[in-house]
């Protein structure tokens, strides 16, 4: 996943530098919206959450390659966006308990994917920042 004995290599997550997958995150999300939307014939502006967090996940992670000097101030907004994916996502857990998981099934899968996504994700930004800092505490 990534080298950590090498001071100056940057954090790669499934191959990727962790702003790249960023900004694939956020496409994920615009297109999983959109997608979803138009397969399930929903008219709920809810069905579009994904798209609508995906919208400035992307924007973030595209000025955080752009504008170096805030990557740090850019990332972490991408992180607290991704929270929100999650915490989204863990409306899923409501339709478990609840007993009606999948009687909306696009709904529920959408819930899901923002969790398992989200999830996943907000894994690899903490590995990214812990890899940066330890960086940092080797250059000092």
């Amino acid at each position: 996943m990534n080298s950590e004995n090498n001071q100056n290599t940057e954090f790669k997550a499934l191959g990727l530098k962790i702003e790249t997958l960023s900004i694939l995150f956020g496409v994920f999300l615009i297109l999983w919206g959109i997608v979803v939307s138009i397969i399930s014939g929903s008219n709920s502006f809810t069905s579009y959450i994904p798209s609508l967090i995906g919208i400035p996940i992307l924007i973030f992670s595209y000025l955080s390659i752009k504008i170096e000097n805030k990557k740090k101030l850019f990332m972490h907004i991408v992180v607290f966006l991704a929270l929100i994916v999650l915490l989204g996502g863990l409306d899923f857990l409501r339709s478990i308990l609840s007993g009606n998981v999948f009687n909306n099934f696009w709904a529920d899968t959408s819930k899901l994917i923002m969790l398992i996504t989200g999830s996943f994700f907000i894994f690899f930004c903490i590995k990214s920042f812990i890899h940066s800092r330890k960086n940092k505490n080797l250059q000092s």
